[in-house]
């Protein structure tokens, strides 16, 4: 590694598993101290341990007013300060549209959404010249799928906040931007609520559409978290990049 991040510090949401935990390890390598958080207690304590003195764990909800506060404090005692915050943390649930009803969208948005506004909220104290604050959208603000009418919403709404707040932070010398995963092989696709059966047909028909012909992995989307957190990236403000293995190419 280049250590491309040397000095910096980061703070990841959503960090136990699948891309989270993926973006941390790549920012580890590339020599950042890095604050993860997220609910699963034991896989954090794992990660923390597999990258002693690297990482700090910080359990919590993204919905939880008192736990984004403390993983604010903790991280301000720590180390002061924050060059990279991704607001990683999100659920996927497939709801037909006869079922999407105030409580389905609250669900969702309460994490995709508020969660993630809220956590770059609470930290804007903590960052300063030079910060990247990195979103995470879905390739799905692009197309349409069945059944996630809920979910591609409230990425598609951050999105349109990534851009509005690159402007608005851009004058405090904060880069804002956000990456848009497509199919990617993580745990999520097996908290949608399909049967094995039902994600195996899914998961057939999205390879088709893949150029290379496979899912992408969570590294690749650490790889491009890397980039835009890092110095080559600095007079890039306000753009989704998206990164699905062709999906979105037609």
């Amino acid at each position: 590694m280049n250590q491309r991040l040397a000095g910096k510090i980061a703070v990841v949401t959503g960090a136990s598993s699948g891309i989270g935990r993926a973006i941390v390890e790549q920012f580890v390598a590339e020599g950042a101290q890095v604050v993860a958080f997220a609910r699963n207690r034991e896989a954090l304590q794992s990660l923390a341990d597999a990258h002693a003195g690297k990482v700090l764990p910080v359990v919590g909800d993204v919905t939880q007013a008192a736990d984004l506060q403390r993983l604010v404090d903790e991280t301000r005692t720590a180390h002061g300060r924050v060059d990279v915050l991704v607001p990683n943390a999100g659920i996927a649930r497939v709801v037909g549209f006869e079922d999407s009803t105030r409580e389905a969208f609250e669900t969702q948005f309460s994490v995709n959404l508020f969660g993630a506004v809220e956590t770059v909220r609470r930290f804007l104290p903590l960052l300063g010249e030079g910060a990247s604050v990195q979103f995470i959208t879905t390739f799905l603000t692009q197309v349409g799928f069945p059944g996630l009418a809920i979910y591609s919403a409230s990425k598609a709404a951050l999105k349109s906040i990534t851009q509005t707040l690159a402007a608005e932070l851009a004058p405090r010398g904060i880069r804002v931007n956000a990456i848009a995963p497509g199919p990617i092989g993580t745990p999520l696709w097996g908290t949608v609520g399909l049967s094995p059966e039902q994600l195996a047909g899914v998961a057939a028909s999205v390879t088709a559409r893949l150029l290379p012909g496979k899912f992408g992995d969570p590294a690749d989307i650490a790889a491009t978290s890397v980039f835009l957190a890092s110095d080559a990236a600095k007079n890039i403000h306000g753009q989704e990049i998206v990164v699905d293995g062709g999906y979105t190419v037609g």
